[in-house]
């Protein structure tokens, strides 16, 4: 069994129509690939922020949706969104090519501040159980940036090893969307190889695919972690070049 992805390492920004504009450009991509799903960026609808306008993302959101349905497009689309119980998520949400909604992965390891109390997202999101989905017969999972290395710096409560528990549950693939801050100076140098390294290393310890893409904006800076993806043996099949705009296609065979 096999399945067609593509990645979109595109801006995210605080402007939900560019943001769309930039999803649009990916799906187009994806679709001349004659991919299966797209994955994008941590927050790259709504915005990486709880505070958004609602009612512009709500119409933003169908119009991507519909969108990829009409081309046949799957989804593993990072935004943030806020439920019917009227907590705001920051979440993967998964989509099949007819435009079935198959449920959310929500950020777990939110991060903070080792402040106590912590201060940061982590009081800003809700939190859902981590669980997997079944598309088009392949049990996925998603995981949302921190959720996969659980930087020391900003992880305020334990790493329960998420890409362990996803392979445990029978998830062949980790679609993992990524927005993390950086400067271009030496401490953003040293998280690039610790992320590239959780990456490779995690998906060798659970023998599963990592799919991952980051924001990159700023474009003239490197991205906050790799794009690309890596197989159960922890090597990059495809990676993307480190800054800018840029997209990737790859088949996985099961």
């Amino acid at each position: 069994m096999n399945i067609r992805v593509s990645g979109a390492q595109i801006p995210v920004v605080a402007n939900i129509d560019s943001n769309v504009k930039a999803i649009e450009r990916a799906i187009e991509y994806a679709v001349s690939e004659k991919s299966d799903i797209l994955l994008t960026p941590e927050g790259s609808l709504s915005g990486y922020t709880h505070k958004f306008d609602v009612s512009s993302f709500k119409k933003a959101l169908e119009y991507i949706t519909e969108k990829a349905k009409r081309s046949k497009l799957g989804l593993a689309l990072g935004t943030c969104f806020v439920e019917s119980d009227e907590k705001c998520y920051n979440q993967i949400r998964f989509y099949t090519p007819d435009g079935g909604y198959l449920g959310f992965h929500s950020k777990i390891l939110t991060c903070g501040s080792m402040e106590d109390p912590p201060q940061g997202e982590i009081n800003h999101y809700a939190v859902q159980p981590l669980r997997t989905y079944n598309f088009n017969g392949i049990c996925i999972g998603g995981l949302i940036c921190n959720d996969l290395w659980a930087n020391p710096s900003c992880t305020p409560i334990p790493d329960p090893h998420l890409t362990q528990q996803l392979s445990k549950m029978g998830a062949k693939i980790i679609f993992h969307a990524v927005n993390g801050g950086r400067n271009g100076g030496e401490w953003s140098d040293v998280a690039w190889h610790y992320h590239e390294s959780n990456l490779r290393m995690r998906a060798n310890a659970g023998k599963i695919w990592i799919v991952t893409v980051d924001n990159c904006y700023p474009t003239d800076l490197q991205c906050s972690a790799p794009s690309g993806i890596i197989n159960p043996q922890g090597n990059w099949v495809c990676q993307t070049d480190s800054k800018g705009e840029q997209f990737f296609s790859y088949t996985i065979d099961i």
